[in-house]
């Protein structure tokens, strides 16, 4: 069972790697001419934070994801090199 849980937390951590370093090369192409689809992006979340006010204690919540053409390819890396492993 530990093996099957630390396989879990390596997976997701790798996911998340591609998933930012892909957001980082997305952001960098998207200045070049050539590279430029890779930085095209989607963005949804809530665009006005929810606000919870109680009268003694004011909650805000806040959800918003970019996704980005090189940031699904980093992950499909981040998944690639995952099973190679």
């Amino acid at each position: 069972m530990a093996t099957k849980d630390r396989s879990f937390w390596i997976l997701l951590v790798f996911i998340l790697s591609g998933l930012v370093i892909g957001g980082l090369i997305g952001e960098l192409a998207s200045k070049s001419g050539g590279l430029g689809w890779l930085g095209y992006s989607q963005e949804f979340g809530l665009t006005q934070p929810v606000a919870l006010d109680l009268s003694i204690l004011k909650i805000s919540f806040g959800f918003s994801v970019k996704i980005s053409i090189a940031s699904i390819v980093g992950i499909g890396i981040a998944l690639l090199i995952y099973r190679k492993l």
